[in-house]
């Protein structure tokens, strides 16, 4: 069995590399990475092959710094020439992004079979590219993927896999395969730590792209910092935005630094107090690590860890922001309880994919 794995943007790499360890275990089974270049500075991505122990891309598309709809295309385009040079049996996508509905799109329009890792999260906001991505390659994927119960409800209320063309399958998060893997290889950051602080990251466009809740985030963010220390790992595009519009912390307890690599950043949040956070990955690292989270979005496809006290939803409000700070900062929860697999997630892949 041939496989194509459609890869591009950091959390991305993470699933992948837990599956990719699974293929290696059969001979059988014959893995092409196809990265599209979504992610192309060095910490978002080469440096992940490396630390993660992933076989070199087979092919590097080096798409990137396109608007949505050029990007996408342009996808399309070179990885509908790699299928047909490859032919394989399967094309593996992942997540959300653009290379996933690139990946989608391109194999089903060569009636290639297409797998969905991660299918059937939904945060009923369309306004969300993410969210655009993950419906439709749902809508087109032959077999969907599911890391939790509710993913599950969600395909089949909208009326997917009723029928005989698409398979739903329960299967654990590979998030948290990766998570279990890579805990003991963690590595200290190059710089000082502080003895307690916070992690932080700021990426989603819905942020990033509106000034009005980008400055209420950083006010609230300069202020809680007066309690504890915030180490904000920054996307090169969020720097670069927040370096245009001048947006300044006033406080040096909130420590600005660049991307780290993922081993780093287990590293930071094994020992942080509380992640602050809009991605959507983060938040179940918080949990994977045992860590309080605040979410600053308006909505979270991860429910589970709401209804279950792990992470509190405050959106961009700076009142809200401060005072979900100090609502998580004192929470103990019992982490004993199994809401996305055992790490077996990557095992149940393959044996689906090899009936």
């Amino acid at each position: 069995m041939k496989l194509i794995t459609i890869i591009g943007a950091r959390p991305q790499f993470i699933k992948a590399a837990a599956v990719s360890r699974e293929i290696a275990k059969h001979k059988d089974i014959k893995e092409i990475i196809v990265h599209t270049g979504q992610h192309f500075d060095a910490n978002m991505s080469k440096i992940f092959f490396h630390q993660m122990q992933i076989p070199k891309p087979d092919y590097n598309l080096e798409i990137n710094s396109l608007t949505h709809g050029a990007m996408t295309g342009r996808m399309i385009e070179k990885i509908e020439e790699v299928l047909l040079q490859e032919k394989p049996d399967w094309v593996l996508v992942y997540g959300d992004t653009n290379s996933t509905i690139a990946g989608s799109l391109a194999a089903k329009k060569l009636h290639i079979k297409v797998a969905h890792v991660e299918a059937g999260l939904r945060s009923f906001n369309r306004n969300m590219p993410e969210e655009i991505n993950r419906i439709l390659t749902d809508k087109i994927s032959d077999i969907l993927f599911c890391p939790t119960d509710t993913a599950v409800q969600n395909l089949q209320n909208e009326g997917i896999g009723k029928n005989s063309l698409t398979r739903i399958v329960k299967c654990g998060d590979v998030m948290q395969d990766a998570a279990i893997f890579y805990s003991n290889l963690a590595q200290k950051p190059d710089f000082e730590l502080p003895e307690k602080f916070i992690l932080s990251t700021i990426h989603r466009a819905e942020n990033t792209d509106d000034p009005k809740r980008l400055v209420s985030i950083f006010n609230a963010l300069t202020k809680i910092s007066n309690d504890i220390p915030i180490i904000l790992p920054l996307h090169p595009r969020t720097k670069k935005i927040i370096s245009n519009s001048q947006l300044t912390t006033h406080n040096s307890q909130l420590i600005i630094i660049d991307p780290v690599g993922y081993l780093e950043m287990i590293y930071l949040l094994k020992n942080c107090s509380l992640i602050m956070t809009d991605s959507g990955g983060l938040q179940k690292e918080a949990f994977f690590f045992e860590k309080p989270c605040v979410t600053l979005r308006d909505e979270t496809e991860w429910v589970e860890l709401v209804d279950n006290g792990f992470n509190k939803i405050v959106g961009a409000d700076e009142n809200k922001i401060i005072s979900g700070y100090q609502e998580m900062i004192q929470m103990k929860n019992n982490y004993n309880i199994n809401l996305y697999g055992n790490g077996e997630a990557s095992k149940k892949i393959i044996t689906e994919l090899m009936k």
